[in-house]
């Protein structure tokens, strides 16, 4: 009896011990890039895992990828194993993830992110924030009516956050904020320099 107990008693640990290492689907892991070949990196994510992402995911909008056997990489695990033995992860899923929390942060310090807009969509344009997709509507794009924003297309600049909404995968930007912030301060430092030079003024000065 003690000894069956015994072996129970180190299966159990041996289970558990396999549920701990293991990472849980729907999680994002480590992994290291082991060949690229026919579009497609393959990725050793450990506990004798790989698993295949096209090489697209990996580039910035407008820009090729730029992936290098041996490199690490954070993966989004979506499938322990599936039919053909490997394992199913995304990149983008990934950023996705490190976007939402690195956006989710900024949008409650009320800071600045950086992004880049790259389509067109009905009532105004997508824009990537690093890994999440946010909607720049036409309204937000500028102080006045924009007619050709081919030259804004791809490039990276600054937006501001008016509304996010994690569980719905929501975010709405604006550029139209930062332009008008950025007006404002130049007026706002026309003024001391108008006021400094009216008070340093002989005319000032004199009784």
């Amino acid at each position: 009896m003690t000894q069956n107990a015994t072996m129970e008693d180190f299966e159990a640990l041996l289970n558990e011990s396999f549920e701990m290492d293991t990472p849980s689907e729907g999680s994002v892991v480590k992994g290291k890039v082991i060949a690229v070949e026919a579009g497609q990196a393959i990725i050793d994510v450990g506990y004798k895992m790989e698993g295949r992402i096209d090489l697209k995911e990996f580039a910035e909008p407008g820009e090729e990828a730029n992936l290098e056997v041996g490199a690490e990489v954070e993966v989004f695990l979506r499938q322990v194993e599936n039919a053909r033995g490997e394992a199913v992860i995304s990149r983008e899923m990934a950023r996705r993830e490190e976007a939402w929390d690195r956006l989710e942060k900024a949008y409650a310090d009320e800071e600045r992110v950086d992004g880049a807009i790259f389509g067109r969509v009905k009532g105004g344009f997508t824009v990537d924030l690093g890994g999440a997709v946010a909607f720049l509507p036409g309204s937000q794009v500028d102080v006045r009516p924009v007619r050709d924003a081919g030259p804004l297309m791809g490039l990276k600049q600054p937006f501001q956050i008016l509304k996010m909404d994690r569980r719905r995968g929501n975010i709405v930007v604006s550029r139209r904020a930062i332009l008008e912030e950025s007006r404002a301060e130049q007026r706002a430092s026309g003024y001391c320099f108008i006021s400094l030079i009216s008070a340093t003024s002989p005319s000032f000065l004199s009784p």
